[in-house]
Formats: structure tokens, sequence, C-alpha cells
């Protein structure tokens, strides 16, 4: 890809795996400030630093739940929806499976066919 004159490097696609081992990472560091903000929770009296201290513990899990998720959807995505070149193929496929011939189908469909 040229763009004024420079070539434009192509950034690699990261495999799933290593998509998921960024979001395990990301996952084990906010893990890390949960055990942190417990800690900090455990030290203080006052009742309400120890309010903003949980909501911020609440705020990272919500977070943990969100990579969760995207990390399910990396590792089972959905299948890809078929063009309509494929659905007649897959038809055609089917149909000549069970024993009839393109000419059989044309004339059941009513089309003459040219050759």
């Amino acid at each position: 890809m040229i763009i004024y004159g420079r070539k434009k490097a192509k950034r690699p696609r990261r495999t799933p795996q290593e998509r998921v081992a960024d979001i395990d990472s990301k996952i084990a560091l906010i893990n890390g400030s949960i055990k942190k903000l417990e800690t900090k929770k455990l030290e203080t009296k006052k009742q309400v630093a120890v309010a903003s201290i949980e909501e911020k513990i609440a705020a990272a899990q919500e977070r943990i739940k969100v990579l969760e998720v995207k990390k399910a959807n990396i590792l089972n995505p959905k299948p890809s929806s078929k063009t309509e070149k494929q659905k007649i193929q897959e038809i055609m496929k089917q149909v000549q499976e069970n024993g009839l011939k393109p000419e059989e189908i044309a004339e059941r469909l009513g089309i003459t066919i040219t050759m």
C-alpha cells in the first residue's frame, strides 16, 4: 500500500491464541489491582474509603467480565454467512446426490438449457 510516495508496512495479524493471551494478561493485571485494593480496604478503617474501594473492585470485575466475553468470542467465532452462490452450489450438490441431473432440475423448474 503506497500513501503519498511512502510504503506503509502492513500490520501482521495476530492469531486467536495470541489475542487470548493478551486478554489473559489484562485479566491478570486487573486481578492484581483488585488484590491491592482489597488490601487497602483491610488497612483502611474509614467507611467512605471502603465504599470507594469496593466501587473500584466492582468496576474492575465488570472489566474482567467484558474481557471474558471478548475471549469467548475469539475462541468461538460465529460461522460466516454463505453467499448466494455458495447456497446455490450446496443445493445443486444435494440434488445431484439424490440422483437428479442438471437437465432434470432445469426441466422441473421450467428452464431451458442451451448448449
